[in-house]
């Protein structure tokens, strides 16, 4: 199913009024009070319409990265087909660490291996530090973290 862009401005629209001016306003304010504590993010951006779904960038972050075979700090989703034989459409989206303003896995490592860098955003592992518990993997709300079984360790995009 596609949205229009008109099609998305009247839901939201119609979400705005359904939960009210004052809760647009809290929600207005706590952006606010986010973006000003920090000055610099840094952040990703992908073009879903470019994407063919070959994977390409996917392999190049594993051979930067030293990722080995079966896991992955990128994935690409496939949706179901669009349309009908032989005009048939597929969308692509990216997967991946999402660096969260207050990142719950940073929040439940017992040993202070994963960590936010507070300059850039960027969350991260100390390998070194890191005893593979797996707490991190299991609070991690978009489930993009991965156990590493060549450094024994938790792993992710870091862009």
């Amino acid at each position: 199913m596609k949205c229009s862009r008109r099609n998305f401005l009247a839901s939201s629209g119609a979400l705005i009024l359904t939960t009210g001016v004052a809760g647009t306003s809290v929600v207005s304010a706590s952006l606010f009070a986010s973006d000003s504590e920090q000055t610099k993010r840094f952040g990703m951006v992908h073009d879903e319409n470019a994407c063919i779904g070959c994977t390409a960038c996917t392999e190049a972050c594993r051979e930067v990265n030293e990722v080995p075979e079966g896991v992955t700090r990128l994935k690409i989703h496939r949706s179901e087909p669009i349309g009908e034989f032989p005009d048939v459409e597929y969308q692509f989206t990216r997967e991946s660490c999402q660096h969260c303003d207050n990142p719950p896995c940073v929040y439940v490592c017992p040993t202070g291996a994963a960590y936010k860098d507070e300059a850039t955003g960027i969350v991260d592992v100390h390998k070194e530090r890191c005893v593979g518990c797996g707490y991190c993997l299991a609070a991690c709300p978009y489930q993009v973290r991965f156990f590493n079984p060549v450094d024994h360790s938790a792993d992710k995009c870091n862009f």
